[in-house]
């Protein structure tokens, strides 16, 4: 396998980022705008009585420019900072080539970045969540965040170090029961918010909730399958042409 420079893997990152970015913007747009317009008809319903208000950027510009827009930068931001694990990863974390290390780095980094703050602090529709908390909300879902990487690099370490006594797999068992006991304190410490009013549709905020988590799995997913194709093609050069050269005989 080649030596090559991040910065190289960096900008395969970004283009990876960006192939993820427009999966998360179709799955948003196909699935979650409705649920957002559902949710906003309910709040314009509830404040009807404070008159009408002309909103500073149309509603048909935010689902589609503004929403684009958003997921794009967010996909080429996630994919230049995924690359940079990825280069730290690759070798450390067994014996794996350039695709399953992508795919061990972005499921990793899906797991630590939205599924464990998720389920704590799930996403809540328009019209849900009491404007005075905000900065309350945003603080510990960030706090959350920052636990939950902490605590996985912390589990990483532990099973590096238990590797050579216990073996890989009995190591990496421990490990992750003890990031799993970990993240339950982190919940039971943290207080919980519970916000919807009574009278908004549960199905709704169900329906909602899944589907941001199923924008984050197909962004995750796809950049993991597009960054392990680019990073391979760029560390094992030889193995296009090997595959494309077959030995007559």
């Amino acid at each position: 396998m080649n030596q090559i420079s991040p910065r190289v893997l960096l900008i395969r990152g970004m283009l990876a980022g960006l192939a993820a970015g427009v999966a998360a913007f179709l799955v948003a747009y196909l699935l979650g705008e409705s649920k957002v317009d559902a949710a906003i008809a309910i709040e314009e319903a509830g404040a009807h009585d404070h008159g009408d208000e002309m909103a500073p950027v149309s509603r048909a510009l935010q689902a589609t420019a503004g929403l684009g827009t958003g997921t794009l930068l967010y996909g080429v931001a996630i994919g230049g900072i995924a690359a940079l694990v990825f280069c730290y990863a690759l070798g450390r974390v067994g014996r794996f080539g350039p695709r399953a290390t992508a795919l061990l780095v972005s499921g990793g980094l899906f797991l630590t970045v939205n599924l464990v703050p998720f389920l704590k602090y799930p996403s809540n529709p328009p019209a849900v969540g009491d404007p005075d908390t905000v900065v309350q909300r945003t603080t510990l879902f960030v706090l959350m965040i920052a636990l939950s990487v902490l605590l996985a690099a912390g589990a990483l370490i532990l099973g590096r170090r238990l590797a050579p006594g216990l073996g890989n797999w009995n190591a990496s068992i421990v490990a992750s029961i003890a990031f799993v006991a970990a993240i339950g304190l982190a919940y039971a410490l943290l207080p919980g918010i519970n916000e919807v009013p009574k009278g908004f549709p549960a199905a709704l905020v169900w329906e909602f909730r899944i589907t941001t988590l199923t924008i984050q799995v197909a962004l995750w997913a796809t950049f993991g399958l597009a960054f392990g194709y680019l990073a391979e093609r760029a560390l094992v050069p030889g193995a296009t042409a090997k595959k494309a050269v077959q030995p007559t005989g």
